[in-house]
């Protein structure tokens, strides 16, 4: 069954325009750290974004597109018909989904994150740009606390599709939560903007590896607890995906 998942993923071809477009993130990468060694050779040093970080949302919704064409391109061409008569247990085929989604989007973001800071980190050198400051080491809980978003906001993808049965309605609804309410937190009472912005998805990263949410503001949650929210946004969309899915016709 899984390797049937794998199949229907791999023949879509949107798919793979969502992955090159994820895959971009890592010409870019070149691209600012050419530009920001070149400011660091004529100023002396600065403090520039990491690329991997600076331009993960990008990676973010279109592996989240990924999520989202794994059921929705069924409906759209009606296969999921198909689909439920050869695999009429609806739970067992949803699973199949969610561990090729899970699979496939975790090994893209790992190797496209993984392979823009390598590259940054090479192009920088010895210069003082900012983010090549620390070590590996140091940079791993953030670097794997990327991919584990991109991972949820493909599941979570996935469950959005399920739910609407469209491609357009489920990749808006994760741009809403990526980048709509998280602008809309800021503006509301204090202290309800800091406490709901730290439960946000893009605050979230930083915050599992122990950084500041932003200039003005610590992280308010511990990194264990930042894991527990991401992975939550997850189960919350599965959940209802798999609750839908169970009792709606195809």
């Amino acid at each position: 069954m899984i390797a049937s998942e794998w199949l229907k993923l791999r023949s879509v071809a949107a798919t793979h325009y969502a992955v090159g477009a994820a895959a971009l993130t890592i010409v870019l990468g070149l691209v600012w750290s050419y530009y920001v060694g070149t400011l660091a050779d004529a100023r002396g040093s600065i403090r520039a974004a990491a690329p991997e970080e600076g331009f993960l949302p990008l990676i973010q919704i279109s592996l989240a597109v990924v999520g989202v064409l794994a059921i929705t391109a069924e409906y759209g061409t009606g296969t999921i018909r198909s689909s439920l008569t050869a695999v009429p247990r609806r739970r067992a085929l949803l699973a199949a989904k969610a561990v090729v989604v899970t699979a496939a989007t975790s090994l893209a973001a790992a190797f496209v994150i993984f392979t823009t800071y390598a590259v940054s980190h090479l192009i920088a050198g010895e210069r003082a740009v900012g983010y090549n400051a620390g070590s590996l080491g140091d940079d791993l809980p953030l670097l794997l606390g990327s991919v584990l978003s991109v991972t949820v906001l493909a599941l979570v993808g996935l469950g959005l599709g399920v739910v609407t049965r469209s491609t357009a309605a489920a990749v808006g609804s994760v741009v809403g939560l990526l980048f709509v309410l998280p602008g809309i937190a800021p503006y509301l009472p204090q202290p309800w903007n800091v406490r709901l912005g730290a439960w946000m998805l893009p605050n979230l990263v930083p915050q599992i590896a122990g950084e500041r949410i932003s200039t003005r503001l610590d992280g308010l949650l511990p990194p264990a607890a930042a894991v527990a929210v991401l992975a939550g946004y997850a189960v919350v969309a599965l959940a209802a995906a798999f609750l839908v899915f169970e009792r709606r016709d195809a």
